[in-house]
């Protein structure tokens, strides 16, 4: 990639692509990969590309998810389920692995579909996506961003922070989260709407004693729940989403882990709207019910009479975490089960199956939250990306209101717009 500013003169059709993260790159790669003779530029604010990419999973980059389902791939998505179940028809998961296997990097899948580079390290994403980018002539510009926009009736015009103005026939805004942009001002004098932007994907504070002294400890099939209560403008059509099952991570601070974080995408407006005090109840058994936990409890009776209720009885819950239950139902140290009162029992089954958690706020993990809200998308073609206000303008990755959950959701969202934009901006 050069670096070079470019050609000011409209012997040849001038792309520019705002943004050098997942959305921006892929955009420009297939641009200039579809139309040879383009110019395409792309251009990032900060001297540092990918930067979502470096940090993903661990410094791992979960490229994508495994399911090849259309419909099903776009369920995985709090905003933008229906506007993508088509756009995957165009570009999904398959696509996106024979694009990276066709550039020489092999994705394998992990057991809960994620899908990572074999080897194991981001560097080996960005690697290839500045080598696609440079073969294919994608001219780069880092450290100079987009201050505004102007549209006329056949170009744009884009003001850089360079203080350079730059016509262009076609641009793709790919700038990831619009929060604290200054284009946001720029796309609502075109007429684009910017829905409430809010987080996605973070943790939970909670300061419990049933939890202090546990970090690091998970569950791998637990179940959260936010009480009802906790939502004053929840709707009956949300309430679905209310119940996340799945891997759920003790921490210092509280509860992290995936199916914490898919319940923070699911209501990632309504916690904001609360101003992330609520409450959420913690199946530590995920589905079990109570008459399931009752007649496990029955055979311990029988059986195992003698055996004190504080060793360890379910294998999916560490040691440490049961006792503490225990504790929490106020069983002593030597109750064996079959001196067990019926009626801590049934406060032990609570504990297990209902246990009731204030939360006090959140943390996201550095810079791998994802925003919620952005440009409406009732004002975007997802045949093409183009915005139906502005001939000429497409976006592509969280500067839309598209978010979906952890697992490489979110990145395939990014490559499949960033691909059905490349494309409709090569054409002539």
């Amino acid at each position: 990639m050069t670096t070079s500013t470019p050609d000011a003169t409209h012997f040849q059709k001038h792309i520019a692509i705002v943004g050098g993260g997942a959305g921006g790159f892929f955009a420009a790669i297939t641009a200039a990969e579809a139309n040879p003779a383009a110019s395409v530029t792309l251009y990032e604010r900060s001297q540092h590309t990918l930067s979502k990419v470096k940090i993903s999973g661990g410094g791992r980059c979960n490229v994508t998810h495994r399911c090849f389902d259309p419909a099903k791939l776009a369920s995985h998505y709090p905003r933008g389920s229906r506007e993508l179940h088509g756009a995957f028809h165009r570009w999904q998961p398959q696509d996106t692995i024979q694009w990276f296997a066709e550039r020489g990097v092999t994705l394998k899948t992990e057991a809960d579909g994620r899908m990572f580079p074999d080897t194991d390290d981001s560097q080996t994403i960005i690697d290839c996506f500045h080598t696609a980018a440079d073969n294919a002539g994608v001219k780069l510009l880092k450290g100079v961003g987009l201050k505004n926009l102007t549209h006329h009736s056949s170009h744009f015009t884009l003001h850089l922070s360079s203080g350079a103005e730059i016509p262009a026939d076609a641009i793709c805004i790919a700038t990831g989260s619009l929060k604290a942009s200054p284009l946001t001002r720029a796309l609502e004098t075109l007429g684009h709407t910017i829905e409430p932007l809010a987080p996605s994907l973070f943790a939970f504070n909670v300061a419990d004693k049933r939890t202090h002294g546990l970090s690091g400890l998970s569950v791998q099939n637990a179940s959260v729940s936010l009480v009802a209560s906790s939502l004053a403008t929840a709707s009956p059509r949300k309430s679905k989403w209310l119940a996340q099952t799945g891997p759920i991570l003790i921490t210092h601070r509280g509860f992290s882990g995936p199916a914490i974080l898919r319940l923070s995408a699911w209501e990632a407006r309504s916690l904001q709207e609360q101003n992330y005090h609520f409450d959420i109840v913690i199946n530590w058994l995920g589905n079990q019910t109570e008459s399931q936990v009752r007649e496990q409890f029955a055979k311990l009776r029988k059986h195992k009479g003698r055996t004190f209720v504080r060793s360890k009885v379910f294998e999916t819950i560490p040691r440490r975490l049961w006792e503490r239950i225990v504790e929490a139902t106020g069983i002593s140290e030597d109750t064996p089960w079959s001196q067990l009162p019926k009626a801590i029992e049934t406060s032990l089954i609570h504990e297990l199956i209902a246990a009731r958690y204030s939360v006090q706020g959140k943390t996201t993990n550095k810079d791998e939250f994802v925003t919620c809200g952005g440009v409406r998308l009732k004002e975007i073609d997802f045949k093409t990306m183009q915005s139906r206000n502005v001939p000429g303008l497409y976006f592509a990755g969280e500067c839309l209101d598209i978010d979906g959950i952890t697992g490489g959701f979110n990145f395939q969202a990014a490559w499949t717009a960033g691909r059905i934009a490349g494309l409709a901006m090569a054409e002539e």
